[in-house]
């Protein structure tokens, strides 16, 4: 195949082909050839879980750093990717000092006092930033995820405030799909509706929007500071849905790819749920329908999957007995889980020959150690998509910013950005 093709072009003339493997004969090949060999696109997971972990078996010896170290026993499933991911002990979200808020900070290292007389202020979060690098090719920049658990109170799963893991530019929650039906259908089912009654549909919510921006403007003489804060706040909200318009337009007459995957039950919940999500994510990129995924996985229902009658909170209170044991085996099933979801990833074929896995940053971990522990943020990063060394146990000055890690992997995917959150730099023994 010689004719020089865009791969947007090869989207919009074949879209009903775009879910197949990567074929030679229909020019697959050609266009990896066009690029070099290191340009294949970067994907980015970032998995939160809560409560944490039993910190006494997830965490390797801290006097074992480098290559040389034992897997812990609550990351043992994972060792026969030992090579594919590292694990950091030291980081830590400087601001954060709230008990069972697991996920709030966790990617945006925000302040939540950084706004005089407010009681709760976020930031942008690490897989957001992301996205503006590596998203904008795709029809879904990034997708949210959330544990199907969201009529929880924060307190009882331990995650926090928020709707998902992501937050925003202006330091707003991202809503998260929470089931693997609901993500199956934003991925694969085709709209039921003719593009021409989209469009229509489309022009209106813009219209709605023009006007709304105009009043707003008209409203700005003469206001407070606290009331032009808040106007700002709403038009940036209203910008926020213009760009997804303006995406949903661009990608309006684009079919969307086959499915890969069967249609998942409806009523998964736990462990179930968690494996179908992660196969769900692995189809997703293998058919470049999204780069950057956040998935705040369910707790109170995981916990009950495994069989345990023990609350997720109670168990995030162990000590040596049943609720240490109900906490050990919870983060084996987390592990094993991650297992199968690496698995995946290495097995699927980029057309330049290397595997997903190769191409992606998967970021597994919480802003709670365990019970109301803070500091030494568990955090594993899988994968090649965020550009460093693996295979490795790095044991940090106590306190290193969790930020320095992220503005790390940004750097490594291609970000030009110059701090995240409370970052001081990035991880120089990372260099």
């Amino acid at each position: 195949m010689h004719t020089r093709l865009s791969r947007r072009h090869f989207l919009r003339a074949a879209g009903s082909l775009i879910a197949l493997p990567s074929l030679e004969s229909i020019g697959f090949r050609a266009f990896a050839a066009e690029k070099p060999a290191g340009a294949r696109p970067k994907r980015l997971i970032c998995i939160g879980m809560g409560f944490g972990v039993t910190q006494e078996t997830w965490f390797p010896d801290v006097n074992q750093s480098g290559r040389e170290y034992t897997l812990s026993e609550g990351l043992a499933p994972l060792a026969r990717h030992k090579d594919r991911f590292t694990l950091f002990q030291g980081l830590t979200n400087k601001y954060t000092q709230d008990a069972h808020w697991g996920s709030t900070f966790w990617l945006t290292g925000a302040n939540r006092y950084a706004e005089a007389g407010q009681s709760f202020h976020n930031t942008i979060s690490f897989d957001q930033v992301a996205a503006s690098a590596i998203g904008e090719g795709t029809r879904f920049a990034s997708i949210a995820l959330n544990g199907g658990e969201n009529n929880l109170e924060a307190h009882h799963i331990g995650h926090g405030p928020g709707l998902s893991l992501s937050w925003n530019a202006g330091g707003k929650p991202i809503a998260g799909i929470n089931s693997p039906a609901l993500l199956f259908h934003r991925l694969f089912s085709e709209e039921k509706m003719s593009l021409a009654e989209r469009q229509a549909m489309m022009m209106q919510d813009r219209s709605v929007l023009d006007a709304v921006v105009a009043d707003a403007k008209q409203l700005q003489r003469g206001l407070t500071k606290a009331d032009v804060d808040k106007l700002n706040e709403y038009l940036q909200s209203i910008r926020d849905i213009e760009t997804r318009i303006a995406k949903e337009e661009s990608w309006m007459d684009v079919p969307k790819p086959k499915a890969p995957v069967a249609e998942p039950a409806a009523s998964l919940q736990g462990r179930d749920e968690v494996k179908l999500m992660y196969d769900m994510m692995a189809a997703a990129f293998q058919t470049d329908s999204t780069r950057v995924f956040t998935y705040r996985l369910p707790v109170e229902t995981m916990v009950k999957s495994l069989g345990l009658r023990l609350s997720a909170h109670d168990i995030s209170h162990y000590s040596p007995g049943d609720r240490m044991e109900a906490s050990k085996k919870r983060d084996l099933a987390y592990s094993e889980l991650m297992a199968g979801l690496l698995d995946k990833l290495q097995s699927m074929r980029e057309p330049d020959g290397s595997s997903l896995l190769d191409q992606t940053c998967v970021v597994f971990g919480s802003n709670l150690r365990n019970v109301h522990n803070l500091e030494n943020c568990p955090t594993l990063v899988a994968g090649g998509g965020g550009g460093i060394p693996l295979g490795h146990h790095h044991v940090l000055k106590s306190n290193t910013p969790l930020c320095n890690l992220w503005l790390t992997l940004l750097r490594g995917m291609g970000s030009s950005v110059e701090r995240h959150g409370d970052s001081s730099g990035t991880l120089s023994i990372l260099a």
